[in-house]
């Protein structure tokens, strides 16, 4: 009974806000500073992701860093394409809390 509450509280609107976990070597690094790294939507804000994190892992976050990263300019048989902008929220949670990214939501 207890987790279908639980389950009623969250918005549907926060799951579009966090597309998907960014995992490599610097954001597992970060993990040593109590932080984790998230691809969000571009048109999401920092009390957005605050509020999605929260609500979807059930941790407190303490901080919230954004990143919007450019596409990179590539060629495929000559001709040049742009892959596309990419936004990453660095989250920051609060002391002796975790996040395990490889179980998902």
């Amino acid at each position: 009974m207890a987790k279908q509450q639980q389950q009623a509280a969250i918005d549907p609107r926060h799951y579009d806000v966090i597309v998907a976990p960014h995992i490599t070597e610097k954001a597992t690094l970060l993990s040593e500073h109590n932080a984790v790294v998230f691809r969000v939507s571009q048109d999401s804000t920092k009390p957005q992701i605050k509020a999605a994190v929260e609500a979807l892992f059930g941790v407190t976050v303490t901080g919230v860093n954004t990143i919007v990263q450019k596409g990179k300019t590539k060629k495929w048989k000559g001709a040049p394409y742009q892959r596309s902008d990419m936004k990453k929220a660095i989250v920051t949670l609060g002391q002796g809390q975790s996040i395990d990214v490889t179980t998902g939501i």
